[in-house]
């Protein structure tokens, strides 16, 4: 798979899809610096040098909600990385829908960006963001959010982005290989394995609406299934909070 290796641009996804119009395959861009990175809801992301900023851009041909999926896919393959770089297998967490958590602090974050073509995503780029040796002050993060930490400090492991993709990126290819093969469910099986706060009390933010229960599950959609006084109630986009 191609890699394109950027000291800085603005934002890696944005470069991707700047790029996707001239790439005939699948290609990762890694940027040693953001001068605009960004994450959920356009929110700034902290992009100091020597953290982990990278993009994959895919050309799946598939329906949204499918493409959709690859945040599993993201996360599942983020989790192998951190685990085979460290051998610390209980210390990370995957916390629905997009983050990985590291002794229950957010350490990678996903953001998946699409460009449509009829029904179908035409361009899918998969924008991730590691908080390698420095993390973002708990000033700077949204209220209610969990503490930002790094692989460094957490661990002692001390690894460039380069070395990060050449771990991450095979890890990735397996769980796109399994999607495409075996569809969602052995993915959701995986990700439930590891699934911060299952079983517990969260609470999830959607617009100006809250709701609190219990976090069930993840259905064959991807979707949040949260436990309420009024039964169950699935969600498909949310800030969740802990």
């Amino acid at each position: 798979m191609a890699r394109h290796i950027l000291e800085r641009t603005d934002s890696t996804n944005a470069h991707a899809l700047r790029m996707a119009p001239t790439l005939t395959g699948p290609a990762w861009i890694l940027a040693h610096e953001q001068t605009a990175g960004r994450g959920r809801r356009s929110r700034p992301w902290a992009s100091p040098r020597g953290n982990f900023h990278a993009s994959l851009v895919m050309q799946p041909q598939e329906a949204s909600a499918v493409v959709a999926l690859r945040s599993f896919a993201a996360s599942l393959a983020l989790r192998d990385a951190f685990v085979s770089l460290t051998g610390f297998a209980d210390a990370f967490t995957l916390k629905w829908p997009n983050d990985v958590l590291l002794n229950g602090g957010k350490v990678a974050g996903i953001l998946l960006e699409s460009v449509a073509a009829g029904d179908r995503v035409s361009q899918l780029v998969i924008g991730i963001g590691v908080n390698l040796i420095a993390a973002p002050d708990q000033s700077l993060l949204e209220p209610g959010a969990l503490p930002a930490v790094t692989l460094l400090t957490e661990t002692g492991l001390r690894v460039t982005p380069e070395a990060f993709l050449d771990v991450l990126a095979p890890a990735f290819a397996h769980w796109e290989q399994v999607l495409v093969r075996d569809g969602f469910a052995p993915l959701r099986e995986e990700w439930l394995n590891h699934a911060a706060r299952l079983g517990q009390i969260i609470r999830a933010r959607t617009g100006l609406q809250d709701r609190q229960g219990r976090f069930e599950t993840v259905d064959g959609t991807g979707a949040l299934i949260l436990g309420t006084t009024d039964g169950p109630v699935a969600i498909s986009a949310a800030e969740v909070f802990f």
